[in-house]
């Protein structure tokens, strides 16, 4: 089994920045990808970042230049640096977890959420 645990989300002004982190735990393999996604009240959950080991990132349109995703393979540890906040990044943020060796191979792994609130 593997464990999510995020962190770092709060209630933030517009123009402000957070920094989520991930901390990833239990039966993982170190070929894997890791990624953001949110979910706002009454939408689909979206892809935000995702990073493979190789650290080739993945942004949607909507997210870059704003938000930076890395990881910290020896802390078993994926973060999303989120700059310029915008109140429609308002959601909760979950992290996920995928391994072509888990079984059934790519079970989607996620963690609780953590909520991201841009307000004035």
């Amino acid at each position: 089994q593997v464990q999510l645990v995020e962190s770092g989300g709060g209630l933030v002004q517009p123009g402000g920045s957070l920094r989520l982190s991930c901390v990833v735990s239990g039966r993982i393999f170190s070929i894997n990808i890791m990624s953001w996604y949110r979910q706002a009240p009454g939408k689909q959950r979206e892809l935000v970042a995702a990073i493979p080991g190789g650290g080739s990132t993945n942004y949607a349109d909507s997210v870059k230049g704003r938000f930076t995703i890395s990881r910290d393979n020896a802390k078993n540890t994926v973060y999303l640096q989120m700059n310029s906040l915008k109140p429609e990044d308002t959601a909760v943020y979950f992290c996920n977890y995928k391994s072509p060796y888990t079984m059934p191979p790519n079970r989607d792994y996620w963690g609780q959420g953590t909520q991201v609130t841009v307000s004035s």
